[in-house]
Order: structure tokens, then sequence, then C-alpha cells
């Protein structure tokens, strides 16, 4: 079924996403990262009652547990001192733990349990500790002998879900995925994979359709462990249909690609930034400040203030911090002839700096109107050899573009997507459509 006869049938009202009850659910190894989906436990307990292990626990019953929450600005080491354990062994178990974990992403809230085993005259040795940093992963540290401390992690199996998604745009795609449950995480990843192609200010109309199926992870217990990859998504903007595929090609690389097997990546992103309108194009205006004509060298995108702003192509930084009129500015070198440029930013990203390497869609920094700015905007210009040019005028070339075998395996994925899509839809719940009779239009109680 192609895409346009599965989108061309939808209501005007939107599809709500509905997982699959476990029918298409399959086995796979744990992910190499951590999924989110801690749920914070209870205030910060000082020291609770020491209470024996349970029969299953594979420490020695006699072993006490003190489960002690992270609070705000503490450190590990003051929670396990406060908890009496020695300085000198504290210090040797959070050794140990930072050869799988840095202690400092501890998040308030989070439980942490310190082990005790009782010893003769009513003393206590420190044996260990362990955590749960999300839901898959369990850490550890315990005793080894006289030798010190040594950790361990351990992660559940989880399964991926294929979830499927369809609604109607009705004025922001981002909005649209809200309004049918798809998570934030995927509807980020959506946009940005869709920024090489679409404007998301212009190119959107209220009516335009859009699909996706995604992974959800679910632990064996039936905890949501976070969400997993886009596997395909497609748009329809004013009748023409953008459908992406998720494909891993034989030598392991993994791309996106539209249905003729391009890959959907280019040099830069069209914009760099969601949910923007454009307020001020490339070329000569009234400068709102100085009264008097002047050349714009720029796009300006008009956003509420902390909107996050993604690099448009991968590069080095090559210039950060506050620049005169420009406010807090971050320039980004993607190779000899191109840069770009983004000003009036509120505040920038911790991980943005000068000669670090960023990625193509990496958060570098967050809507302001620092400098000589009237309002919330961001300025966004592109470089050809230290030269600002109208980002408009520049090639973006696509990616690869697959051929030969790897273009039939390609198709082969196409196929088996579009079949998983289908049968993930078929879960989906219709909203009802109302009749011409029933449309009372917009009031102040109501929105359209």
């Amino acid at each position: 079924m192609t895409v346009r006869s599965r989108l061309g049938g939808l209501p005007t009202l939107a599809l709500v996403a509905a997982g699959l009850a476990g029918l298409l659910s399959y086995t796979v190894a744990p992910p190499a990262y951590a999924a989110g989906g801690r749920t914070a436990p209870p205030e910060r307990v000082a020291k609770e009652p020491a209470k024996e292990a349970s029969d299953d626990d594979e420490r020695p019953s006699s072993a006490h547990r003190h489960i002690l929450s992270v609070g705000r600005g503490d450190t590990l080491m003051d929670m396990l001192t406060g908890a009496d354990v020695p300085a000198d062994e504290a210090t040797n178990a959070i050794a140990a733990l930072r050869k799988i974990y840095d202690p400092r992403k501890l998040q308030v809230g989070q439980q942490v349990t310190v082990l005790f085993e009782p010893r003769r005259g009513g003393t206590k040795q420190f044996v260990g500790l362990e955590f749960l940093p999300d839901v898959v992963r369990s850490v550890s540290v315990s005793r080894k002998g006289d030798a010190g401390f040594t950790s361990s992690e351990s992660e559940k199996t989880v399964t991926r879900q294929p979830i499927a998604a369809q609604t109607v745009i009705r004025s922001s795609l981002f909005e649209a995925g809200n309004a049918a449950g798809v998570p934030v995480s995927v509807m980020m990843a959506l946009i940005r994979d869709y920024s090489y192609d679409v404007d998301f200010q212009r190119d959107l109309q209220p009516g335009d359709q859009f699909e996706v199926l995604y992974e959800r992870l679910v632990t064996a217990d039936g905890k949501n462990a976070g969400e997993g990859d886009v596997l395909y998504a497609a748009l329809v903007l004013s009748g023409k249909e953008y459908p992406i595929y998720r494909h891993k090609s034989r030598d392991g690389r993994i791309d996106y690609y539209n249905r003729d097997g391009e890959s959907i990546r280019r040099a830069l992103l069209r914009t760099p930034i969601d949910g923007a309108r454009i307020t001020s194009g490339f070329g000569m205006r009234h400068h709102p400040i100085l009264g008097f004509s002047k050349m714009h060298k720029g796009m300006d995108f008009g956003a509420p203030t902390g909107t996050p702003i993604y690099a448009a192509g991968g590069g080095v930084v090559e210039e950060v911090g506050p620049n005169g009129a420009y406010g807090n500015y971050i320039r980004i070198r993607h190779n000899t002839q191109i840069a770009t440029a983004y000003a009036h930013l509120s505040r920038i990203a911790k991980s943005t700096r000068r000669g670090a390497r960023v990625d193509q869609g990496d958060v570098i920094g967050y809507v302001g109107t620092t400098g000589r700015s009237t309002g919330p905007h961001l300025h966004y210009e592109v470089l050809k050899g230290g030269q600002q040019i109208n980002p408009k005028s520049i090639d973006l070339p696509t990616g690869d573009k697959l051929e030969g075998r790897e273009l039939q395996a390609f198709e082969q994925t196409v196929r088996s997507l579009e079949k998983t899509f289908e049968q993930a839809r078929s879960g989906l719940q219709l909203a009802r459509t109302p009749g011409p009779h029933e449309d009372k239009g917009c009031t102040k109680a109501t929105t359209c």
C-alpha cells in the first residue's frame, strides 16, 4: 500500500497513536545507551532504619541496607560519609564506581542503597552500594576482600514494540504529534530528520498530514524504558509526499533515505530551529533600530526565548560568546569554505565551546534577544569564504544514493517497514469527524 492511499483517507481530526499490546513486540539485546524513564522517589530520607535483605538477594542475608535519596547539592561522597562509611572506604568505592558510571550524573531524588554487614561487638562493615541509573540498568559496587572494591553493572532485556501514529497538522508538526500522543523525543528526532528538506515555517499548511512508525522500549516487567528509533515517517505537504525510511547498509551504516534510496542528509539544514517564522530575509531593509536602510546579511527567525537552536551542519565551533551587536554569538566552521553563524542567543549550550566538534542537529544554544535586537529571534548567517551569502542560494547536495545490491536490500527494508506500519496501524483508534452541522466554529471557550 502506498503512502498516498494510507494518508489520503485520513480524517480531518487527528488519529491518536496506540501501541500494539505485545502483538508485534520482539526481544532484542539491551540498547547501548541508557533510556530515560526514571521515576522520582519520595522526598529525601537521611537514613532509613536497616532492614534485612530479601531471600532472593544475592548478598548475604545478614547484610543491612540503608536507602538514601539524593538531595539538591549532594555528592555521593557526602552521602556515604553521612551514612557512617569511613572516608577512605568511600573514596575507594567511588573510584571503583567511576570505571562504569560517573557519580556526578546522579539526579536529585535518585535512590542509593548502602550495604553493611554486622561484625562482632555490634560494629558493622561497609560492603558496597547499589542503585538504578534508569529502569534498564543496575549498578553496584562491592567489597573485594581486603583488596578494595569492584564495580559491576547489568541491563534488563527490553522489547522493542513498533508504534504507529497518524494525524492531521493544524498549526505545527510538533503540536500535531503531541495531540496524537507521540513522545517529545520522537517528534524532535522527526523534526531534525525533515529539517534537510522542509521549511517548517512556510512549507506546512493546515490540513497537511503525517504518519510515523517508531519503537517503544519496554522491560520484561512491563515498565516503559523510553523510545527507540524512528523507523519510518511520511509527510504530505500540499499534496506532495515525503516518506523517509531507516535502513542499515551491509557495512553497518545507518541512515534515513527517501523512496528512491537517496540519503536525506544534506550539507546544511534548511532551518536550524523548529516552529519559527521568518521575520526578515536576506537583503536590503529598513533597520528597525538604526532607522535607515541597511543590508541584512542573514535570515531572522522569530521564536520564543529559550527555543532550542540546532547546528545546521557538522563542524568545529570557531567562535562563541558575546560579540557586539550580535549579542551572544556562535560561529561554526563546516569546511574550508562554508561556515554558519547564530546571533542574539539568550544562552549557549554548555557543550558548545571554542574548538569543540558538533554534529548536525546538535542543540548549540537557545533563542534570545541579546545585542542589538528588538525582540526574541535567531539571526542566522551562512558564510562562504568569510562573506555572508543568502542561505537560500547555497547548493545543498544530498548524501549517498544506494545502488545495485544495496538498493535491492533497501527496497526490502521499505516493504518490511510499510508492512509493519500497516499492522501497527490496525491498532489505531479513529477519531470521529464532526459533520458540517456540528462545526460551531471558534469561540473564546474553544480552540480550532
